[in-house]
């Protein structure tokens, strides 16, 4: 991998920092945090100015809707955008991280051109129907039925924590469509319109008072057959390049996020007297090194899923597993640093923490994480 910029990547860098100096002025206010019509629309809004000035998509293949761009240029604008302060993509992560990148790894050429554009321009949002109350880390345990009746299935069952459910217009879902088969090999991966009649979602609330999660409960609800990606019973290796996609690409941007957040720290620090603290110090100076570490092992990554054919591979979840840990740590920073103000719940870095206590449970728990390391890169047996 090499670290330095060309000539061409400079130039990408400096009209990237132009347009975002441009644009960023003109963005309207952020609507309240629990006003997610109001939070879809201003996502969009962002994703729709992408798209017309040509960054939508930027590493996605070409024949996907993509640029095509190469993996330094889709780590220059994760950089810029992120240190402008740009939004990040919101309410439809989902589509843009997870649905849309396996569609277009996975999908016909049929389903990448009715999914794809509009997921790029800003005009349809996905959630994911994955997890179900008793399966959640054993997630190939789900009971979520689909029974083939002519061109359409039939779907019974229930899934939970069902991200921004509430203003999603399509669900990526796994369903059991074999119900004799071994737990990994009757799952398929269809595409479910959220609109459709026998779908009820209920919101979550969660620790931090927010419902961005929901249950969603499925009663005989009938998704066409063409809307499967990969072939019935199949879907448990599709949800596999799903969850490479997640663990592995989803999350760069934060990385960026969290070493500005330590910049602030150490600035805050020498402003409230905590920087004389050398135990605080020395944290501050971990961390930074730790992040650095992640920020060049997502460099890696992106690198090695574009040779791969554009799927990352398990080197997500190394990343993942380090990033977890680093960002509960650094939350946990904050509020020695910040000290009763890190209490509010009014305030981003309260939420931040909260939500940091999330990590290592979402996109895969931390011991299904080392699980794959030692199996999959260490080559240990697996255990019984």
């Amino acid at each position: 991998m090499d670290l330095t910029y060309t000539e061409e990547e400079q130039d990408f860098r400096a009209r990237l920092r132009d347009w975002l100096a441009k644009v960023l002025p003109e963005l309207p206010a952020k609507p309240s945090p629990d006003d997610w019509p109001g939070r879809r629309t201003y996502d969009l809004g962002w994703q729709r100015r992408l798209h017309d000035a040509g960054y939508a998509g930027l590493h996605w293949p070409v024949d996907a809707g993509g640029r095509g761009a190469t993996p330094t240029q889709h780590l220059i604008f994760l950089e810029e955008t992120e240190r402008a302060g740009a939004p990040y993509v919101g309410a439809n992560f989902v589509g843009l991280l997870h649905a849309g990148p396996t569609i277009a790894a996975e999908g016909t050429a049929r389903q990448r051109a009715r999914w794809l554009p509009p997921v790029l321009r800003g005009d349809e949002v996905w959630c994911q129907g994955f997890s179900e109350p008793d399966a959640g880390s054993d997630l190939a345990s789900l009971r979520t039925r689909a029974v083939r009746d002519g061109d359409d299935y039939v779907i019974s069952g229930s899934k939970i924590w069902t991200s921004h459910a509430e203003v999603a217009d399509w669900c990526e879902l796994l369903v059991r469509t074999d119900p004799g088969a071994a737990k990994h090999r009757g799952i398929t991966w269809l595409a479910m319109p959220m609109d459709a009649p026998g779908v009820t979602v209920r919101p979550l609330r969660t620790l931090a008072g927010s419902t961005e999660f929901a249950e969603m409960f499925l009663d005989e609800v009938r998704v066409p057959v063409a809307n499967r990606v990969g072939e019935e019973n199949d879907g448990w290796r599709v949800t596999m390049v799903t969850l490479s996609f997640e663990r592995g690409t989803a999350f760069v941007g934060e990385v960026v996020a969290c070493r500005r957040t330590l910049g602030e720290l150490a600035r805050t620090a020498k402003a409230n007297g905590r920087w004389d603290d050398p135990v605080l110090r020395r944290r501050l100076g971990r961390l930074s090194g730790e992040f650095g570490a992640l920020w060049r092992l997502t460099q890696w990554n992106v690198s090695e899923a574009q040779r791969a054919g554009g799927v990352p591979g398990t080197g997500g979840s190394v990343f993942k597993l380090a990033y977890s840990h680093a960002r509960q740590e650094l939350y946990d920073l904050a509020a020695e640093v910040l000290g009763a103000g890190s209490l509010l719940l009014d305030e981003e870095w309260a939420m931040d923490r909260l939500s940091s206590l999330s990590y290592t449970i979402a996109a895969g728990t931390s011991q299904i994480q080392r699980n794959i390391v030692a199996e999959r890169i260490l080559g240990l047996p697996k255990g019984r």
